[in-house]
């Protein structure tokens, strides 16, 4: 075909005046270039025709699909190769686990369901299903300002309260990836969870998993990141997230305190609105206003008290009796 090349070059750099001769004799060129061509193409189009004779014909070249060893090993894992086609799909993958609650679980929904307590968590479940008419809420963020105020209680009995109420789909995600206490108190320790789900070492499917007991799911955090803000601020988490929200009815997220790191800030984004734990003793006024201002204000839904020993009977958190064992205090 370099023949038709060069014959078309001669033909534009030739004027009007140029040889008649050469301009034949390019003409002449290009048919017999095509010609050959035709017959070229008619020959491997009968060929192709031909029915396969493996003891005739040489071996094709061997295709090999694996990487080298040595580039093997900086290749993403494909955990998942085969999605689920529906939630029908993804739910009969994910497994159940019985529960094994720590003595510090304090589930009082589950272990003591007609104390205040647990009373005051389905008041809280009505309240939110309430606010759902009026705004998209899905997605709740369970934080608190610092440490051992009792949000991840708040957040494993919420969840409890709105599976067992409502018999909808309810998911807890532990986003605290640096002190992952419901992994601790669910005895979830060594499962996968979103740490790998998000590095792609790990499917939906297999970091997730049922508790029997409570009826919610759990997402717990998995192996713990040299950096969690590194890999709670990828990309991948907010597709995720997304992909969840088409899974489960609700979603609440137990996400580590407002002070003094930066992680909620990304669980805050991702959320729908947030719920703001604080403890009598513990959360000082100071401490407590930094957090508030923190938070997104069109997202703070609401905030609650945790070990109140003052509240009465008919304000929004209940007054533990001494017949009733103190669940972490009460919070409603």
């Amino acid at each position: 075909m370099s023949h038709i090349f060069d014959a078309l070059q001669r033909s534009e750099a030739e004027t009007s005046g140029s040889d008649h001769g050469i301009l034949l004799e390019a003409t002449e060129l290009l048919k017999r270039a095509e010609r050959r061509a035709t017959t070229q193409w008619e020959a491997e189009a009968d060929l192709a025709e031909l029915p396969a004779a493996p003891p005739m014909l040489p071996e094709p070249p061997l295709r090999i699909s694996a990487a080298p060893a040595a580039a093997a090993e900086h290749l993403p894992i494909q955990a998942e190769p085969a999605p689920p086609a529906s939630a029908t799909d993804f739910f009969a993958r994910i497994q159940s686990l019985d529960t094994v609650l720590s003595s510090r679980a304090r589930l009082v929904c589950l272990t003591d369901p007609d104390s205040l307590a647990a009373e005051a968590f389905r008041l809280l479940g009505v309240r939110l299903r309430h606010l759902r008419r009026d705004r998209q809420l899905k997605k709740v963020l369970i934080t608190s300002t610092i440490p051992q105020e009792g949000k991840s209680m708040v957040a494993a009995n919420l969840a409890c309260s709105l599976a067992q109420t409502t018999r909808q789909r309810t998911l807890v995600i532990e986003g605290d990836l640096r002190r992952p206490s419901l992994t601790q108190l669910f005895g979830l320790g060594g499962h996968p969870g979103l740490c790998e789900w998000v590095r792609g070492t790990s499917a939906a499917w297999a970091s997730i998993y049922h508790l029997k007991g409570p009826g919610f799911w759990i997402a717990p955090a998995g192996s713990t990141p040299v950096n969690p803000l590194e890999l709670l601020q990828s990309k991948t988490l907010s597709t995720l997230m997304e992909q969840l929200a088409g899974w489960f009815e609700w979603i609440i997220i137990d996400s580590p305190p407002v002070l003094p790191l930066a992680d909620t800030s990304v669980w805050t984004r991702l959320a729908d609105g947030i719920l703001l734990v604080t403890r009598q003793g513990t959360t000082q006024k100071k401490q407590l206003q930094r957090g508030i201002e923190a938070l997104e204000p069109k997202k703070l839904i609401g905030a609650l008290l945790n070990s109140s020993v003052t509240a009465g009977d008919t304000d929004y958190y209940y007054r533990p009796t001494p017949s009733i064992p103190d669940a972490d205090g009460q919070a409603g």
